[in-house]
């Protein structure tokens, strides 16, 4: 989209946006049931919703491409996201509230399982706990890379953001992470001749932390992606004339939201906290952004008693943003 277009039709809002993304939803049919998860789900509030209203499908990028999430929600917030690309590891960062100091080089990295010889045969490490996390980013601490400052932050779980802060960096790099099991982690290549030495000095950093990893099975290994530096966009409360925030607990979502000018709000780890922040703050905001994570799963994968829980809880958020809603909206039930 153009968005100095978009800005030059935008009004001052005189309703409440809240944009509700149940994000990696899609899904094939389970296939005792041929019942996809939105299927599966008791929904009423949606189904109502859907009922009278105007339902279309988006196409986030183009034709025959399937986004991740941050592209996915660029696309949602009006972007081109091949116009304005993103590195999953400056999300993470910013979605911690790490402050990327320009030049910083950013990637998203997961412990991950491999075998005696090297293969990966968990590419999350059974999605160990964030304590086992924060001990195992505490090892990674103790590199240390002459030419530049290397800096480990757990996220949650299996995941953890590495930043390299130096002079003469570039995020133009290849990942890891070979998407598939069986294989070993790959070496990182630089993508552009001005990237060489920084795909250096994250190979140094991977084959240091393969012997201080080695025992500490299911986490034995890691993977990175993502690599890339902040980048300068157009921001969404100037660009639609909106006051934008973000009621978000998973840090990806709080990365994007921050990066595109939103404020992020505090809140609680559950839909009911959430849900409670969004009536605190109803007044103050004109757009709320409150996306919902589902269980991931391969993609075109049956669906998950997870994903389909998901939509459950999610129904209720449809009558916060009913348009019908006047200034508070009710609890869900």
């Amino acid at each position: 989209m153009d968005l100095e277009f978009l800005h030059s039709l935008a009004q001052p809002a005189t309703t409440k946006i809240v944009l509700c993304s149940l994000d990696g939803l899609g899904g094939l049919p389970e296939p005792r049931t041929r019942k996809s998860e939105l299927e599966t789900a008791r929904i009423p509030t949606l189904h109502a919703l859907a009922g009278r209203s105007a339902c279309g499908l988006l196409r986030h990028v183009g034709p025959g491409i399937t986004p991740g999430s941050g592209p996915g929600h660029l696309g949602l917030f009006g972007y081109d996201p091949l116009r304005f690309p993103v590195g999953r590891g400056v999300l993470e960062a910013l979605g911690i509230d790490f402050e990327l100091q320009g030049g910083d080089v950013a990637a998203r990295g997961n412990f991950c399982t491999v075998d005696a010889r090297g293969a990966i045969t968990d590419r999350r490490a059974g999605r160990i706990g964030t304590d086992l996390c924060v001990r195992l980013c505490e090892r990674l601490r103790t590199i240390h890379l002459d030419g530049v400052q290397l800096l480990v932050e757990p996220v949650k779980e299996h995941r953890f953001v590495l930043v390299l802060r130096g002079a003469g960096l570039s995020g133009r790099l290849s990942e890891t992470d070979p998407q598939q099991l069986g294989a070993p982690p790959l070496p990182v290549s630089a993508l552009a001749p001005e990237a060489e030495r920084t795909a250096a000095l994250v190979n140094a950093f991977v084959d240091a932390a393969r012997p201080l990893l080695r025992d500490q099975a299911p986490a034995n290994m890691l993977l990175l992606r993502g690599f890339d530096q902040r980048p300068h966009l157009p921001l969404f409360p100037d660009t639609f004339r909106l006051r934008a925030a973000a009621v978000a607990a998973y840090p990806m979502y709080r990365g994007l939201s921050r990066l595109v000018g939103m404020d992020v709000l505090k809140t609680g780890g559950t839909f009911a906290e959430e849900i409670d922040t969004l009536e605190q703050q109803w007044e103050h905001y004109d757009f709320f952004l409150r996306p919902a994570r589902t269980a991931t799963s391969p993609p075109r994968s049956p669906p998950s008693s997870a994903s389909t829980r998901c939509c459950r809880a999610c129904s209720p958020c449809a009558r916060t943003s009913s348009p019908s809603r006047a200034t508070t909206p009710p609890r869900p039930s």
